[in-house]
């Protein structure tokens, strides 16, 4: 049996998760950070994208968040979020309808701030569609 760390998913509306996990994987700037018990202290940013955390019993949950922070302390893992969903949670087509959206902004003249708000209503859109086609 693999060893477990005490994880706390919290999303703005809602208590998400609490309990233990065997793995956690989270979207960050660079790519994506694993975390398994044990893993040193650390504070990273999240960015939008899909979350995989394998549960005690070998199910893996994905779900799509929206970004927000990750805290590695003494062994406790705290995932601080706007938003987290679950595949069954998302309306795939509301989702691809904003990815269009903003695909179609992104070719208006605008300035560097609302450009970098489109793109990351974009992310957010995107990340939904691949959870709710993938997730199990």
């Amino acid at each position: 049996m693999a060893a477990l760390f005490h994880l706390r998913v919290l999303a703005s509306d809602r208590a998400f998760y609490d309990g233990d996990c065997e793995s956690l994987t989270v979207p960050v700037s660079d790519g994506e950070l694993g975390i398994l018990a044990h893993h040193s202290n650390l504070v990273a940013a999240v960015v939008p994208g899909a979350l995989r955390a394998r549960l005690p019993d070998g199910r893996f949950a994905e779900a799509a968040i929206s970004g927000g922070l990750l805290k590695v302390e003494d062994g406790d893992v705290l995932l601080l979020a706007d938003s987290v969903e679950r595949p069954e949670e998302i309306d795939l087509h509301r989702a691809e309808q904003i990815a269009a959206e903003s695909e179609a902004a992104l070719h208006e003249k605008q300035s560097e701030k609302e450009r970098a708000l489109v793109m990351a209503r974009m992310a957010r859109a995107v990340s939904r569609m691949h959870v709710k086609r993938h997730g199990k």
